[in-house]
């Protein structure tokens, strides 16, 4: 009798785990199907929800949804809480996220006339405003849209009283304009514990960008700039740039400076710095995926760290010794992990010390400037004028106007008035590549409502 109680035992046994197995491949199967598809992101971090998903590409330059459609508009709510290293909740995009427009990333509905035939790939620009840097970031924002192709989809992460006025600005532009980017407002965060040093590091707010590839999970390539900062051509050619990253680099950026005997980290530094004269992160493109996957070796322990990890106890032990707040802890980083930086040429971030002590930035005496930054205040003040008159003439451009007259031939004018400086002896160097990009804007893009 025992010997058949076993026996049943052992069979039931058998039949039960065979059920297990056979649900197991089902769910696995299933979960494969839904893979193609990829996860539901949260509206703060993705930006964008397609009626089945989204998948977020992990190679070097892939950036953001691959199958941009239709979204619901995110709520009206800012977070401003770290948990504990800050995301978005889902539901939660920030302020005001999406649009009021019919039109999404050149992505028309579904059997409409003209319906886009493939996905249009979606670029990320992020820039931090605290302060007194509404105008100046409106600014930087305007001379991206203007001359981009691609669509753009901007993090701005402001303080909140600058809120409501960025969504009143970038809602007031034209329609056509509107079309070619959407935005996100984020409130600043840092982690909580530790709130007051981070928002202090260097100028008001300028750390945030070191919490990046934490906050925004869902995207996988990011470009970040200053707020002084100009493109001079599209977008899209310093974009294009994640595509050449090989199998170890995940970010980019150009040295402080091209001539040693003027630069500041080899002469002056009391930390490590990345190469003979350092980096400079007013322009820095990112691949958040690798950043977020990567272990980083360091100089505190003989344990890798992760990004997250990374951070804190860096500020720690450097935070006597740096100058330059959060460039420098990232000049520190790759130092100790130099395979992981791609160096793009001066002219990718052309500021006033490539001119006032002579001409010492050879790329861009070949081709031009090709993204401008007016670092020091030059913008505002008297002492780079040539600078000021980039930065006055897009501000004043008004969108509809003819490009060509209001842009390109009104600064050639206005340079001609900075020759008594070094950098306006140079005064060609900021128009020749302009020239081109002006031209092109103004043969491919319908002027009008």
């Amino acid at each position: 009798m025992r010997r058949y109680l076993r026996v049943l035992l052992v069979g039931t046994v058998l039949v039960f785990c065979s059920v297990l197995y056979v649900f197991s491949q089902l769910a696995s199967s299933l979960e494969a199907r839904a893979g193609g598809q990829g996860r539901k992101a949260p509206h703060g971090a993705a930006l964008l929800q397609g009626r089945g998903g989204q998948r977020v590409r992990k190679g070097a330059g892939s950036a953001g949804p691959e199958d941009p459609r239709w979204g619901d508009r995110c709520k009206s709510l800012s977070v401003s809480y770290w948990n504990p290293y800050w995301r978005l909740p889902p539901g939660v995009c920030g302020m005001n996220c999406f649009m009021e427009s019919a039109f999404r990333y050149a992505v028309r509905e579904p059997g409409s006339a003209g319906a886009s035939k493939g996905p249009t790939e979606l670029m990320h620009l992020a820039v931090v405003a605290c302060g007194q840097r509404l105008e100046e970031t409106v600014t930087m924002l305007k001379s991206a849209v203007i001359f981009s192709i691609k669509p753009v989809q901007f993090h701005i992460f402001a303080e909140d009283q600058l809120h409501g006025s960025f969504k009143e600005i970038l809602e007031s532009w034209p329609r056509q304009f509107r079309l070619k980017f959407n935005y996100t407002i984020y409130s600043i965060a840092f982690p909580s514990e530790n709130a007051a040093e981070w928002k202090k590091l260097f100028k008001p707010c300028a750390s945030q960008r070191l919490f990046l590839p934490i906050i925004l999970k869902e995207v996988d390539s990011l470009l970040y700039v200053d707020t002084d900062i100009l493109f001079l051509q599209p977008m899209d050619e310093i974009w294009s740039f994640l595509s050449e990253f090989n199998a170890t680099q995940m970010a980019a950026m150009a040295a402080e400076h091209e001539e040693p005997r003027i630069g500041w980290y080899n002469r002056f530094a009391r930390h490590p710095f990345y190469g003979r004269t350092g980096v400079n992160s007013g322009v820095m493109l990112m691949n958040m995926t690798r950043i977020r996957e990567k272990h980083f070796k360091n100089d505190m322990t003989t344990v890798l760290l992760q990004w997250e990890e990374l951070l804190m106890p860096l500020l720690r032990k450097y935070k006597l010794n740096i100058t330059w707040g959060d460039q420098d802890l990232l000049n520190i980083i790759f130092h100790h992990n130099p395979e992981s930086l791609f160096v793009f040429p001066c002219q990718w971030n052309y500021r006033p010390d490539h001119c006032i002590y002579g001409s010492n930035c050879i790329p861009a005496e070949e081709e031009g400037i090709f993204i401008l930054h007016g670092n020091r205040g030059v913008y505002h003040d008297e002492k780079q004028p040539a600078f000021r008159a980039v930065y006055e003439v897009i501000r004043k451009y008004a969108f509809e106007e003819d490009p060509v007259n209001s842009i390109l031939n009104l600064l050639e004018e206005r340079l001609l008035r900075t020759t008594h400086t070094y950098c306006g002896r140079v005064q060609h160097l900021f128009t020749k590549k302009l020239q081109h990009t002006v031209r092109t804007f103004q043969n491919t893009f319908p002027r009008g409502r």
